[in-house]
């Protein structure tokens, strides 16, 4: 996605309940470093060596989702 010149990441985690915890927290360091270098990846055959500045965005989406679900956006989640 492009935010004015930005361009973020955003991963987008599901969780019907939440009786184990957020969808953001399963958003570990792990699953992190994964999209950081998926990420440098993706720059690195898109822009070459004149990356755009980035960053990392997380929606959690919790509930039913023919019902009202909840939605949290953390932008800049990590770096």
């Amino acid at each position: 996605m492009q935010d004015g010149e930005m361009l973020v990441f955003v991963e987008v985690r599901f969780r019907a309940a939440t009786e184990h915890g957020s969808p953001l927290a399963t958003v570990t360091r792990s699953k992190q470093r994964k999209l950081v270098r998926t990420a440098g990846f993706f720059l690195q055959q898109h822009f070459g060596d004149r990356w755009p500045p980035c960053r990392f965005d997380v929606v959690g989406i919790s509930g039913e989702l023919d019902a009202a679900p909840e939605i949290d956006w953390v932008a800049a989640a990590f770096y």
